[in-house]
């Protein structure tokens, strides 16, 4: 498998399908935006293209609300191929 590069995703082109929207706990948001602003962001997230929104999270949500929360308008992310990632 070819190493993944990780690269800068605009927050508003990133789509969080509506199951994982409504997974997503507040407290655990919240430590996460706690983390990313003493330590930044340790692990990218997986985002995947899409020919109708431009990409889908994959992996990465709750870090996704976090850097919103910290007034952040992009976020670290690898682009992976259908297959291609871990959940």
């Amino acid at each position: 498998m070819p190493m993944l590069r990780s690269e800068f995703v605009k927050l508003d082109e990133i789509y969080i399908p509506t199951k994982r929207r409504n997974a997503l706990e507040a407290e655990k948001i919240e430590e996460l935006a706690e983390s990313i602003l003493e330590d930044g962001q340790k692990v990218p997230i997986q985002v995947r293209r899409d020919p109708k929104k431009q990409f889908i999270v994959v992996n990465g949500a709750h870090r996704i609300e976090a850097v919103k929360l910290l007034g952040e308008e992009s976020i670290e992310a690898y682009i992976v191929r259908e297959g291609n990632y871990t959940l």
